[in-house]
């Protein structure tokens, strides 16, 4: 008897689910899986903009044979059952868009239609940046040493005469000078406080140095030579650390460990640095700390240690280099590897602050930094293995002066075409 009901009950419900699917109304496969016409009309609109065709039609006149030929591109560019109504609008700062020509394959786009918009610009219109110079109380001067007279180490594949015309043409844009000392008898005039030119824009007070000498710097005969010879020219290193607190300059090494040697090919014409390099002098590690001693205003004390420490794998650019580098559009890779990191204990030791990291401090080390001694001098210090990448020098005193970028305003009348791609599905379900 159960057997029967339960038979009963399956005939039931096979028999109403039937009925139901005879008289149910499915949806069309245009509403199951509907086509995104937005999407579609903006991608058409990118792809016959991709060699700046439909820009340059938007601005031809009605009766140019270009509006042929973006029809019968725009034709061939959508599906046989699509629609459209492409509308090009004139702009201007002073009245409402303004209609300059249509194109349609169809007189009624139907019940359901979307669209998109494309802003074309004229190619004549130039955008340009102003970039705002440095000056006040840090200077605008740059002085860049180019010294013939002097070589570099640790600059592998470059001199330093091409590292100076690419770091000039870089950042002279944002100072009010920028000045090759092309001498090292000219870095002698400036460590006298002289200026080189006779440019009023010339200020040695507050000026920027960036040495592209890598691990050497380049020293002048005479004075500098004889007051800086002690302990192997170490106190030369003392000397230069004085002048930056003097004269609030910001004091750049590009690579490696500074101070290291000293050059100047008419001083040591016999003397190479163990790599055959003439011209150099090697001071060791004593130079750094010398420098240092010298802008913290300390009494000369020879020291050799080492401050710097070889880190494995690589370092990384800080959140604020990273932001920078889009702002300014200076790309270096996002990651070096660092063997003359300095340690962090020299902020104490030498009264330091960072104002600006460049890379990520690692454990008690900094391998790309800017110290700055209260509001006498400064030392961007990149502690980074050779080659040199120059664009790291520039981001990081961009990144401390933070120099403003003026863009050019665009509001000229004409030069901008808004194009409208409306678009409607039609036949077929």
């Amino acid at each position: 008897m159960r057997t029967v009901e339960v038979l009963i009950v399956i005939s039931i419900i096979t028999a109403a689910f039937l009925i139901a699917s005879f008289y149910a109304v499915l949806p069309s496969p245009r509403q199951v899986s509907p086509l995104n016409l937005n999407r579609l009309a903006l991608t058409t609109l990118e792809s016959l903009d991709n060699n700046y065709a439909l820009s340059t039609t938007a601005f031809e006149p009605v009766t140019n044979y270009r509006w042929s030929a973006l029809q019968a591109a725009l034709s061939a560019s959508l599906p046989p059952n699509i629609v459209y109504n492409l509308t090009v609008y004139g702009l201007t700062s002073s009245s409402s868009p303004v209609m300059i020509n249509s194109i349609s394959n169809a007189a009624s786009l139907g019940i359901g239609s979307d669209a998109a918009s494309y802003l074309a610009t004229s190619s004549n219109v130039t955008f340009n940046v102003t970039p705002q110079k440095i000056s006040g109380r840090r200077g605008g001067t740059l002085y860049i040493l180019n010294c013939s007279d002097a070589n570099g180490w640790w600059i592998t594949g470059y001199t330093s005469q091409q590292l100076a015309q690419d770091l000039g043409n870089m950042l002279s844009p944002y100072f009010q000078k920028t000045i090759m000392v092309n001498k090292t008898s000219q870095l002698g005039q400036i460590l006298n406080g002289t200026k080189i030119t006779t440019s009023s824009l010339e200020n040695v007070t507050g000026a920027v140095i960036i040495n592209t000498c890598g691990e050497c710097v380049p020293i002048p005969s005479g004075y500098y030579a004889t007051q800086g010879s002690q302990d192997g020219y170490a106190k030369y290193g003392w000397i230069l650390g004085q002048k930056v607190q003097k004269y609030n300059w910001t004091w750049a090494s590009i690579v490696g460990y500074p101070f290291y040697y000293v050059s100047n090919t008419g001083l040591f014409p016999n003397s190479q640095n163990g790599w055959g390099i003439y011209g150099m002098n090697q001071v060791g590690s004593a130079g750094l700390n010398a420098f240092l001693e010298g802008l913290d205003n300390q009494s000369y004390v020879n020291n050799g240690n080492w401050i710097t420490d070889s880190l494995s794998g690589h370092v990384y650019l800080s959140s604020k280099a990273i932001y920078n580098s889009n702002y300014y559009g200076i790309y270096p890779s996002p990651y070096q590897t660092a063997t003359r990191a300095l340690q962090t204990f020299i902020t104490t030791t030498y009264h330091l602050t960072i104002s600006t990291y460049v890379f990520n401090t690692v454990g008690n080390d900094n391998p790309g930094a800017l110290y700055r001694h209260g509001t006498s001098g400064g030392f961007l210090a990149l502690g980074l293995d050779r080659p040199p990448d120059i664009r790291l020098t520039a981001l990081g005193l961009l990144s401390d002066y933070q120099p403003r970028i003026f863009n050019s305003l665009y509001t000229a009348n004409g030069t901008s075409r808004l194009v409208v791609l409306q678009l409607g599905q039609v036949g077929g379900v």
